[in-house]
């Protein structure tokens, strides 16, 4: 099953994006997009699919400020 987005965040310049994930197993993570305005293909994950896992939300929103401040 998919990661449910809990909720996302762009950044000023609207290139980059980071979505806060619920996992089915109940555990939480994040991952960041990427998209390139002269490319109309959209948002692109720039990890791994599954990302790093964290016991609670706050875990990993605050490991997503670390990579992102501005989320």
């Amino acid at each position: 099953m998919k990661p449910r987005v809990l909720a996302s965040h762009e950044d000023p310049n609207g290139t980059t994006c980071v979505d806060i994930l619920a996992f089915p197993d109940g555990r939480f993570g994040y991952a960041m997009f990427r998209r390139d305005p002269e490319d109309g293909h959209g948002w692109r994950n720039t990890g791994a699919p599954d990302g790093p896992r964290f016991a609670t939300r706050a875990e990993a929103e605050q490991a997503a400020r670390d990579l992102a401040p501005w989320v």
